[in-house]
């Protein structure tokens, strides 16, 4: 009993000490400036621009196929430096989503999105992500997967799926990898709705969100087997938005 406590102990230890070596790097893009926080990445020019590249970094946060919920939407993300209060607003990036080939798990479908209202040390945050390889398949089942809502640590995706209604926080959009993929996040209260590639309407509404935390920072996410590129970040911050019975939604 006591060697498994200490072998408990030392990769509790191990996977700690990776996870702090990973943060702090910073990187620039134009006038916005990302730390990176469990993922690799870098600056480069792609199509002719560029771009924000980054990766999940594996060693930081290993990943578990006998434990996939527990080890998939974690806090591998980039995060924007000097916002720390986004609470409710307009959210805009474009994303590229590609598969990493060799593939390091077979269910890989491209994970890409965002985080927000992200706390200091990352222990809470809301994130919207899409698995672009699913959006255009001839199947409605794993179309309706294409979008995915959660909220860390309590509720992230297995999670959803067993103690809500199917597609409570799941959802279909026209997406697919190896494109330019515009993705608009409205954010009012407890609610959220997602619009796709300037579409009139939105693809995916989130009627309450469960996270307690109500406001911090913003952040560009990746999970297991994706190459995601980013760019034309922007934020927009406004007071909430009350909607009464029979009247528009007003400012307060």
């Amino acid at each position: 009993m006591k060697y498994t406590n200490i072998k408990s102990l030392s990769v509790a230890f191990i996977m700690t000490f990776c996870a702090f070596t990973t943060f702090g790097q910073k990187l620039k893009l134009k006038n916005q400036e990302f730390e990176l926080r469990n993922v690799t990445g870098s600056i480069i020019k792609f199509q002719g621009k560029k771009i924000l590249k980054i990766e999940r970094d594996l060693n930081a946060i290993p990943f578990d196929v006998t434990h996939i919920e527990a080890t998939v939407d974690e806090p591998h993300y980039a995060r924007l430096v000097g916002l720390d209060d986004f609470e409710n607003g307009i959210i805009e990036v474009k994303m590229y989503s590609q598969l990493q080939n060799p593939a390091p798990y077979p269910g890989i479908a491209g994970f890409i999105g965002i985080f927000f209202r992200v706390q200091k040390d990352d222990s809470a945050f809301e994130s919207i992500y899409l698995r672009p390889k699913v959006g255009r398949v001839n199947n409605q089942m794993f179309r309706n997967h294409a979008v995915q809502y959660f909220s860390y640590p309590y509720a992230k995706f297995e999670t959803l799926r067993k103690n809500y209604p199917a597609g409570s926080y799941e959802g279909s959009a026209p997406v697919a990898l190896n494109e330019w993929i515009k993705m608009r996040i409205e954010v009012n209260g407890e609610t959220a709705e997602m619009f796709i590639n300037d579409m009139k309407y939105s693809s995916f509404i989130i009627d309450k969100m469960l996270g307690k935390n109500k406001k911090g920072y913003v952040g560009l996410y990746v999970d297991i087997g994706t190459i995601g590129y980013f760019k034309d970040l922007k934020i927009t911050k406004r007071a909430l938005k009350v909607k009464q019975d029979g009247e528009k939604v007003k400012d307060i």
